[in-house]
């Protein structure tokens, strides 16, 4: 079983920022690709920034310019750093990982349990 513990959200003036980690635990052979995902009220959860399987990135176009993803593979980690933050941006933040038991294994995915991020105008 794989663990995803989000950390970092919480509530910032429009034009701030805040830092989001993800942390990932439990017994797994690899654990990639990773990435961020966010919902709001009303709205499908929607992808924010990824890693690729490959290691490449993709982001939103909406925080293009504004959000940079990163990981740390020896912890297991991925950040998401968020500058500029507008109201839009208010949502719950996931983190989403597929890890695999072993080189062999159909790799499951997982979800951590989210942290509030709210932006006021």
């Amino acid at each position: 079983q794989v663990q995803l513990v989000e950390s970092g959200g919480g509530l910032v003036q429009a034009g701030g920022s805040l830092r989001l980690s993800c942390a990932a635990s439990g017994r797994f052979f690899s654990i990639n690709p990773m990435g961020w995902y966010r919902q709001s009220p009303g709205k499908q959860r929607e992808l924010v920034a990824a890693f690729t399987s490959g290691g490449s990135t993709n982001y939103a176009d909406s925080v293009k310019g504004r959000f940079t993803i990163s990981r740390d593979n020896a912890k297991n980690t991925v950040n998401l750093q968020m500058n500029s933050l507008k109201p839009e941006d208010t949502a719950v933040y996931y983190c989403n990982a597929e890890a695999k038991g072993s080189p062999w294994s159909r790799g499951n995915t997982y979800w951590g349990q989210g942290t509030q991020v709210t932006v006021s105008s």
